[in-house]
């Protein structure tokens, strides 16, 4: 997986913190408090680059946040860097799991709109950013 730290700019609003990226127009997210609009941009980022991966579109690299221009239209409150985990080259593997699992695996993977790779990928990220916080 490729990480890459995309500039992010957060405002003020009445109710919390919005949050948009410079380098990838569309890409906004909020929360009520700081901490909750940085941690809600990184799940936003990871959207949006998901779905740009999956339309075929070019991943830009990220400005410098040095060199991240004003806008004099937006009312900075703060710059930060958001982390984002780029897939590498998906590889293919054999395991061994036991049948009902698979079996529930694949049912929640199809109510999702995913196929099992997916799901099982998403998992293993969810378990493994689990262990980091513990």
């Amino acid at each position: 997986m490729a990480i890459r730290y995309y500039p992010a700019i957060l405002e003020r609003s009445s109710d919390g913190f919005g949050v948009s990226f410079p380098d990838l127009p569309g890409c906004v997210s909020a929360g009520d408090t700081t901490e909750h609009a940085a941690a809600q941009a990184e799940v936003g980022l990871a959207l949006h680059l998901r779905g740009m991966i999956e339309d075929g579109e070019a991943i830009p690299e990220p400005t410098p946040l040095e060199d991240v221009e004003r806008d004099p239209e937006v009312e900075e409150f703060a710059r930060i860097l958001v982390r984002a985990e780029l897939p590498g080259r998906a590889v293919r593997l054999n395991v061994t799991i036991e049948e009902g699992l698979l079996a529930a695996i694949d049912a929640t993977a199809k109510q999702r709109g995913m196929n099992r790779s997916a799901f099982l990928a998403d998992a293993a990220r969810a378990s493994i950013r689990e262990g980091r916080t513990a």
